[in-house]
């Protein structure tokens, strides 16, 4: 019998007939995925998947609201209808790139980096501007190439740093940094301070992960700091939510409504549709979904979204406890970042714990190309973090980085 993906012999040797393939090639395929990829973690995602659903179906009628006073009507239920179309896209297009290997996720990422960075360099020219932000280009329709350079970003830096087992002399750091300088500086054009202070934290963990000293942490944290100060002087926008945020707000701030309508529904909710204060809400379908979540199935529910966050971090980091490559940790790392980082600083918004970012609720909030590269995100996590649970790992990977300092020093008191 032929080996999966092999050729079948021709009956009767010298009959001629072209070698024929075994159909047993995409099944074999399917079983090895089912085999390596983390189950768990793909169920979380979709449980967090299936609660965004009926969040946007309640938030819905309040988006066309919205949209209706601004002269364009639509049905109450368009948006879920829409996101139902994005999601499913997304999920096909999340199981498709978790059916690469490592290698193939690595070198996807790296493309994605480099296509969707050029794009970013196009939006200050021929972006489209929305709410006073020029983020967005036009292809028939609204793509934010931010949200797909986020992943890219991750595998990069994670590829760049790995280069020090081949030789610790590489400036490594200071590529990430160069790079890191380089997307802040196209950001806050935009601008869009959210973002940069997420890409910074990617930036960070990983630079953290990949064994910096602690001088140069120190560094870089004073580094930021600096940025941020600057962000608040020369941008008017970070200015004027930074001191929204520190003034406490007003009854018609965005960040201000939100929690109103956050504690609206106490514990348990007015029900579904039948939550009032969300009408008056902008943008309850995207950056303050998690508020209509609180007013309608009330704080137990957002309690439960902010657990399955958790526990999607928390499957993903012990997968990577035993990780015996610097590149899958690295990246892994990263990718892990970038979705629990966006997840709660959308939370603290909502909760009026944080400036307001602009910034949707992975998995959850209504999205076209947002929906698109957080599945895209999801699909390179599972890739990446795929394995044979028949081989044993050689090293004991974040444990790895975690006891490497102690046992220099150790050695260095020996």
């Amino acid at each position: 019998m032929s080996g999966a993906g092999s050729f079948a012999p021709a009956r009767g040797g010298g009959s001629g007939r072209a070698p024929m393939a075994t159909s047993r090639n995409w099944a074999e395929h399917a079983r090895i995925w089912w085999r390596e990829v983390d189950k768990g973690l793909l169920a979380l995602v979709l449980l967090l998947m299936a609660l965004g659903t009926v969040a946007v179906a309640a938030a819905a009628p309040a988006a066309a609201e919205q949209l209706g006073r601004r002269g364009v009507t639509v049905s109450e239920f368009y948006y879920l209808r829409q996101h139902i179309m994005w999601q499913a896209l997304g999920i096909i297009g999340m199981i498709g790139v978790s059916f690469l290997d490592r290698d193939s996720a690595r070198r996807l990422g790296i493309l994605a980096f480099a296509g969707f960075l050029f794009l970013l360099f196009l939006v200050p020219f021929v972006g489209v501007e929305k709410n006073g932000a020029r983020r967005w280009l036009e292809f028939g329709m609204s793509l934010q190439p931010s949200e797909f350079l986020k992943p890219g970003f991750a595998i990069m830096l994670a590829w760049i740093l790995s280069w020090k087992l081949r030789d610790q002399n590489l400036p490594v750091l200071t590529f990430v940094t160069a790079i890191m300088a380089l997307i802040a500086g196209l950001l806050m054009l935009q601008p869009n301070l959210g973002a940069t202070i997420l890409f910074g934290g990617i930036w960070f963990v990983l630079v953290l992960l990949a064994g910096v000293s602690i001088q140069r942490i120190g560094g870089l944290i004073g580094l930021g700091l600096v940025a941020i100060t600057a962000a608040y002087f020369f941008y008017d926008n970070a200015r004027y939510r930074i001191d929204s945020f520190l003034g406490g707000g007003t009854a018609f701030d965005q960040v201000d409504l939100a929690q109103r309508t956050l504690l609206a529904g106490g514990w348990t909710g007015s029900g579904l549709w039948l939550g009032m204060r969300k009408m008056n809400l902008p943008e309850a379908h995207t950056d303050y979904i998690f508020s209509v979540i609180g007013e309608e199935f009330g704080l137990l529910m957002c309690g439960l979204i902010v657990l399955v966050y958790l526990a999607i971090i928390g499957k993903a980091l012990m997968r990577l406890v035993d990780e015996d490559n610097l590149f899958a940790l690295l990246a892994g790392a990263g990718l892990v970042t970038q979705i629990g980082g966006q997840a709660f600083i959308n939370i603290l918004v909502n909760l009026q714990l944080f400036p307001s970012k602009g910034m949707t609720l992975p998995l959850i909030s209504y999205g076209g190309s947002s929906t698109l590269a957080v599945c895209f995100t999801i699909g390179l996590l599972l890739a990446i973090t795929r394995r044979n649970p028949f081989l044993e790992r050689e090293s004991s990977g974040l444990k790895d980085l975690f006891e490497r300092p102690k046992l220099g020093a150790r050695e260095e008191r020996a």
